[in-house]
């Protein structure tokens, strides 16, 4: 099971007795996977589609518990692309489907004329709770979170650019910086940054995958401070051999041309304790010397030693 669908089953088992947040949350669920059924007569059905069983067995309840009316349940095959089943929600014109869109401010009225509006009703979150509970329905209806130990990634698809973009605001509202992309004819909210996630989750209330995600990017941050650390070490220590490697190319030089005794004293004592030590650094080379030099001085000798190289 995905990291995503964990977190959903553990959204799933979260409880509220206000009826203001089961609404809201019932809405933000329908807005983002729900679609309407014309039936005749100006009659309207209501469709809600999930791969999860958990978030279906969910709101069969939140919604016989608040409106008082059931739903035909219906299981199907998922596409060829996909494994898995498909859980289908069907909610009659008799069983109160228009009262529900209504309520949920999906269907409304202008003029004497109802109309579907792609915005969110902003009397359904008025207070923090109500909108955090507008969020985790929105996240159990369309949301997605990657596994935590290949990537951060978190994003709920929106059908129209309008509702994403309402979206966005309710989540930033809690301090978060929510962006929203294209992608065919969606239009998705995301967050791409582990801290911030980890926020979401919290606000969601999946308390349980927050300490969860925690622990996943503490152990990643060690691991890749670690490999920094050993890399930048390496890149040192390639360094060091490879200076090594010219300055006693270049003294071996001098020596068989016209031997190091040509050299002045302060370049040949530097230059016989390179061929003594060829392994160590520059610092500990000055360290050797008496009195001990700075790496900066001991440097300044190799390079006068190369430039004779250099001219042989």
């Amino acid at each position: 099971m995905s990291f995503s669908s964990d977190v959903k089953n553990e959204l799933a088992r979260f409880e509220t007795d206000k009826k203001c947040c089961m609404l809201a949350e019932i809405a933000g669920f329908i807005r983002m996977c729900g679609s309407i059924i014309l039936s005749g007569s100006g009659r309207l059905d209501l469709k809600l589609t999930t791969e999860n069983p958990a978030i279906a067995r969910l709101f069969l309840k939140r919604i016989k518990s608040y409106f008082g009316v059931g739903a035909e349940l219906q299981i199907g095959q998922n596409t060829l692309l996909k494994r898995g089943h498909v859980y289908e929600m069907i909610i009659g014109a008799e069983s109160k489907a228009e009262q529900i869109l209504r309520e949920t401010g999906i269907l409304r009225v202008k003029e004497g004329c109802n109309y579907f509006p792609d915005t969110i009703s902003y009397d359904l979150v008025k207070t923090k709770c109500c909108k955090k509970a507008y969020i985790r329905g929105a996240f159990m209806g369309a949301g997605t979170i990657s596994d935590p130990e290949k990537g951060y990634h978190l994003e709920l698809v929106c059908t129209s650019e309008i509702l994403a973009n309402d979206l966005r605001r309710l989540v930033n509202s809690f301090g978060m910086k929510t962006k929203v992309v294209q992608r065919k004819n969606n239009y998705v909210v995301y967050i791409k940054e582990g801290e911030q996630i980890s926020d979401f989750l919290a606000l969601l209330g999946a308390h349980n995958h927050v300490l969860e995600f925690e622990n996943i990017r503490i152990i990643k941050d060690l691991r890749n401070r670690t490999n920094r650390i050993v890399n930048c070490e390496s890149a040192n220590l390639d360094k060091t051999i490879n200076s090594a490697v010219k300055q006693t190319s270049a003294i071996r030089l001098i020596d068989s041309k016209r031997g190091l005794d040509s050299l002045p004293e302060k370049l040949r004592e530097v230059a016989r304790l390179r061929l003594e030590n060829p392994e160590a650094s520059l610092a500990e080379l000055a360290e050797m010397l008496d009195p001990p030099l700075k790496k900066s001085g001991i440097n300044h000798r190799f390079k006068k030693i190369q430039e004779i190289a250099e001219k042989l």
